[in-house]
């Protein structure tokens, strides 16, 4: 008896195997059928074997997903054509297709998210952003009747650190620092400063130099607590009044240091001229900041993926008024698209792009997808892609899927982009990645 089992199962997957090894359509979509699959409440999705035979569908939670409109553990199916996933309430469940309702020979674990809906920006936005503390961006030399010397460098301030304490005195401006350094030079006193290096604390001890030449006590160092420039606006969440911009992180000019943000503003800006890119040398956006006494929003975060901070009201000017669907980073395919971006005054414009690339990212990484400019209007007007256009939302089948973030230096028409996943996740529309990443298998 046990033989003859052996036999019958044995059987099965050798027709099982013929089946797949007969056409190659068959082994193709055998071969690729997903494991794990993600999808927004309300969404559709597609699967389909190919197989000339019949099976069951068999799911651990029907409340989560339905397959073809049916809700309950076992959905008899036909292989030969496409069954479909329709995601029903918030969760996981695990879908496993059985042939003759015994053999099991694919399991799918189905994850049910929330439905998320942002308001798509492109406009220009003006960026303003204090440091948290005063970046340490050069060293100088004293010049005294003994010698030549910076006391910073001899102390082991370097490049790129953040002083963010004085003699246990919060730095929160520049001037903060001159104040201390004139202090304890005229009363021949040592500074206690704290700083910040490679996210660690640390702290150091020097004493003031006399600058004959300046006639001021000096550290030897030069330092910088803001920054400035023009990006672009991602999105808008209307319910919780945050937004993202410009898809990747503020960095010092000169060190390549990340900004802590200390504090800082968004403002509305205005593009009076475009400088055109060429191979090698990057075009730019040039922009005005005006209205400066009506912020737009606070930016209290500056991350790989872009500022992101509280707006209070939705941004005017825009093409869209209303939310729309987000597409998660597999969802995302190689296609025409749309960016909206900002190319004269503050009118929002469409324009056609093509992802050419999407990398396949199960966590979060900045160089999602490679897009590359096909509109005429805007190779004519801008050459392609260039500085300032960084946050322009792409959109794919009338989905955000992500934001322009980087030029090509010797293609200005082709650039990278970014999911918008990951910026809905640092601006706290998501609040974990896990919520979005595929997860593990539900028993």
């Amino acid at each position: 008896m046990q033989k003859r089992y052996k036999e019958k199962w044995f059987g099965v997957l050798l027709v099982l195997l013929l089946l797949l090894g007969s056409t190659s359509t068959v082994f193709r979509h055998f071969t690729h059928f997903p494991v794990e699959i993600r999808l927004m409440k309300g969404q559709l999705q597609k699967l389909r074997l190919d197989m000339p035979v019949s099976a069951t569908a068999n799911v651990s939670n029907p409340q989560v997903i339905q397959v073809n409109g049916l809700s309950r553990h076992l959905i008899p199916i036909d292989l030969r054509h496409p069954f479909i996933l329709s995601s029903h309430d918030i969760g996981k469940t695990l879908l496993t297709v059985k042939l003759f309702g015994m053999l099991p020979i694919k399991r799918v674990n189905v994850s049910v998210l929330p439905d998320i809906r942002v308001v798509p920006g492109g406009q220009s936005i003006g960026v303003k952003l204090k440091s948290s503390g005063a970046l340490v961006v050069g060293h100088h030399f004293i010049k005294n009747q003994q010698s030549s010397i910076s006391p910073a460098e001899r102390a082991d301030i370097r490049i790129g650190d953040y002083l963010i304490k004085i003699n246990d005195v919060s730095i929160h401006h520049v001037g903060d620092v001159s104040k201390a350094v004139e202090e304890a030079g005229k009363n021949k006193k040592a500074l206690i400063i704290h700083l910040y290096r490679n996210g660690k604390e640390k702290k150091v001890q020097l004493h003031p130099i006399y600058d004959e030449k300046d006639q001021a006590y000096r550290l030897g160092m030069y330092i910088r607590d803001s920054a400035a420039g023009v990006g672009t606006l991602t999105f808008y969440h209307p319910q919780k009044k945050v937004y993202g911009a410009l898809g990747h992180v503020i960095t010092d000019m000169d060190t390549g240091q990340p900004i802590r943000v200390g504090s800082g503003k968004i403002l509305h800006s205005n593009v009076t001229s475009i400088q055109k890119g060429e191979s090698g040398e990057p075009g730019e956006k040039r922009a005005i900041f005006f209205h400066e006494e009506q912020v737009l929003g606070n930016i209290t975060k500056n991350t790989p993926f872009g500022i992101f901070g509280q707006m209070p009201e939705s941004p005017n000017q825009g093409i869209y008024t209303k939310p729309i669907p987000i597409a998660l980073a597999e969802q995302v395919k190689e296609g025409p698209a749309k960016i909206l971006t900002v190319v004269e005054g503050q009118k929002v414009e469409a324009f056609d792009i093509q992802i050419s690339h999407v990398m396949k990212q199960k966590f979060p990484a900045t160089k999602g997808m490679i897009i590359k400019v096909t509109d005429s209007r805007l190779l004519e007007k801008t050459g392609g892609i260039v500085q300032g256009m960084s946050g322009s939302p792409i959109i794919q089948d009338g989905k955000l899927v992500g934001a322009v973030t980087h030029v090509f230096v010797n293609d200005p028409k082709a650039g990278y982009g970014t999911f918008i996943e990951w910026m809905l996740h640092d601006a706290g529309v998501i609040n974990s990645t896990a919520d979005l990443l595929q997860g593990s298998a539900v028993a």
